[in-house]
């Protein structure tokens, strides 16, 4: 029996780009995905969107919440598959086939946590490339030196979150990093790598506004103490390891 995947889109006032992600999730050639979407009240043309791929859609809860985090948590809770992860209204998949490659990488039991690389593209150009993110091999140690894994890419098997929790809604803007650490660092759980890109992601989300950066950071260190990893240090590398990503060759374009 094929692993089920469950990928949660957490989504509010996005019409403009959610039908992209939807019909990239609905191309996908691994037939077991469970897609749930949780709108958070739009007002902006997005319930039409999402009426006309209702059919497309395992679950869509469709209520007020108090942001993000709040919705995806709603959505692991609705979560039945074997894997899951998020896939935000604004990305989209890399190919046609990178579910299939989550899945399949999976089927070895020791694998715990699977991700892979993301490029961001223009917002008004899903086409034109300007940041790529080669996320490497993981270690443990990697970690107290300002590593992450992009969290778009970033798949667990269910139980992961029933055994370390969830998204911690006390921060606003920095809760996949926190989670992750949680997950990676407090959990010790094993993670495997992708070495291809797996998500392209729109600029101009919530992480990447520059009046956010501040407390981007403060969430960060925030969040690297509370679990114990390091402060200031492992913080300025999370940053400064962020600055290759920007030189984007040309072999990244396709």
């Amino acid at each position: 029996m094929s692993l089920q995947v469950s990928v949660i889109t957490a989504v509010k006032n996005r019409a403009s780009t959610l039908g992209a992600c939807l019909r990239s999730v609905q191309s996908q050639t691994w037939r077991g995905i469970e897609h749930i979407v949780i709108d958070g009240g739009s007002t902006d043309g997005t319930l039409g969107v999402l009426a006309s791929a209702r059919a497309h859609l395992a679950k869509l809860i469709c209520e007020p919440d108090s942001g993000v985090y709040y919705a995806l948590n709603k959505g692991i809770r609705e979560a039945s598959g074997d894997i899951v992860g998020v896939m935000h209204a604004d990305d989209e998949f890399a190919s046609d086939h990178t579910v299939e490659r989550v899945a399949r990488a999976f089927e070895d039991p020791a694998v715990q946590a699977v991700y892979g690389d993301l490029v961001y593209v223009r917002r008004d150009d899903p086409s034109h490339i300007v940041r790529y993110w080669r996320a490497g091999h993981y270690t443990r140690e990697h970690l107290a030196h300002g590593w992450m894994p992009p969290h778009p890419t970033f798949y667990v098997r269910s139980d992961i979150y029933r055994r370390f929790g969830a998204f911690d809604t006390r921060y606003k803007i920095a809760a996949d990093y926190e989670n992750m650490l949680r997950i990676l660092w407090g959990g010790g759980v094993h993670a495997a790598y992708i070495p291809e890109v797996l998500v392209r992601m729109r600029t101009g989300g919530m992480s990447n506004q520059f009046m956010n950066l501040f407390l981007k950071s403060r969430e960060d260190y925030a969040a690297l103490r509370e679990n114990g990893i390091g402060g200031m240090q492992a913080l300025l590398l999370k940053n400064v390891t962020k600055l290759p990503q920007f030189v984007v060759k040309t072999s990244h374009a396709h």
